[in-house]
């Protein structure tokens, strides 16, 4: 299983919660009400997920309300997508690897 970066990105006009996933960055605005953006986001880990199972750990070194918020996310997410990728697995839905 893969470990992959998530991040806080912090600006004056909103804050992010950015996650790499291999060569791509998903960002989700955590000053923002907005469930598409979300559902977009989950969507494009949904795929990358076909590609191998993965988690996230969070790197950030201000310990304010939103790394607590973001740690809690990375949590569920974590769990979440350990569960969707047995999913998978069990459907036969992985990309095989040659």
């Amino acid at each position: 299983m893969e470990t992959f970066k998530a991040k806080i990105n912090r600006t004056e006009q909103s804050t992010k919660l950015v996650l790499t996933v291999r060569k791509s960055n998903l960002e989700l605005v955590l000053t923002d009400d907005k469930p598409s953006d979300v559902k977009l986001v989950f969507n494009q880990l949904l795929v990358a997920l076909k590609s191998g199972e993965f988690n996230f750990k969070l790197e950030d070194d201000k310990e304010d309300l939103y790394f607590h918020v973001s740690k809690e996310y990375i949590t569920q997410l974590n769990s979440e997508l350990s569960s969707v990728y047995n999913e998978l697995k069990d459907l036969d839905l992985l990309i095989k690897k040659k």
